[in-house]
C-alpha cells in the first residue's frame, strides 16, 4: 500500500515536475548542511549521516505527499486545466513584449521629466 502509486498515469508530468523540483531543493539544502557541518568541528560520520538521513526522510515524505489522494487529485486537475489553456503564439508574445517595453520606457521618461520639473520648481521656491 505504501509503494502503490495513486492513479498512475494521471497527472504524470505535474507530479514528476513537482517531485523533481522539491527533490532539487531538498538536495541543495542537504548539501549546504553537509558543507556547514564539515566546516565545523564535528566528525565526518555526523557531517555525512545527518544530511543523508534528512534527504532520505524528506524524499520519503515527498513520495508520500505526491501520492496522497488530495494532493494527487489537485495535481491531476491542475494538469488537466493546463491542457485546456489557449497559449499565445510566438508572434503575439513578441508584439506584447515590445508594447510593454515601449510603455515602460515612455512612463520612465514621463516620470523622469516630471521629477526634473518639480526639482527645478522647488529649487526656485526654496533657494
Amino acid at each position: 500500500m505504501l509503494t502503490q502509486i495513486y492513479k498512475p498515469g494521471q497527472g504524470k508530468y505535474t507530479r514528476l515536475g513537482s517531485g523533481f523540483t522539491a527533490g532539487v531543493i531538498v538536495a541543495a539544502g542537504c548539501y549546504r548542511l553537509y558543507e556547514m557541518l564539515t566546516a565545523s568541528d564535528v566528525s565526518l560520520w555526523i557531517s555525512t549521516m545527518v544530511p543523508t538521513v534528512i534527504l532520505v526522510g524528506l524524499s520519503a515524505c515527498m513520495y508520500w505527499l505526491l501520492n496522497k489522494p488530495a494532493a494527487a487529485d489537485f495535481l491531476i486537475a491542475a494538469e488537466g486545466e493546463l491542457k485546456k489553456v489557449n497559449w499565445s503564439s510566438r508572434k503575439e508574445i513578441a508584439v506584447s513584449t515590445f508594447v510593454v517595453i515601449i510603455v515602460v520606457l515612455f512612463m520612465a521618461a514621463l516620470l523622469g521629466t516630471t521629477d526634473f520639473v518639480f526639482q527645478l520648481v522647488f529649487q526656485v521656491l526654496i533657494g
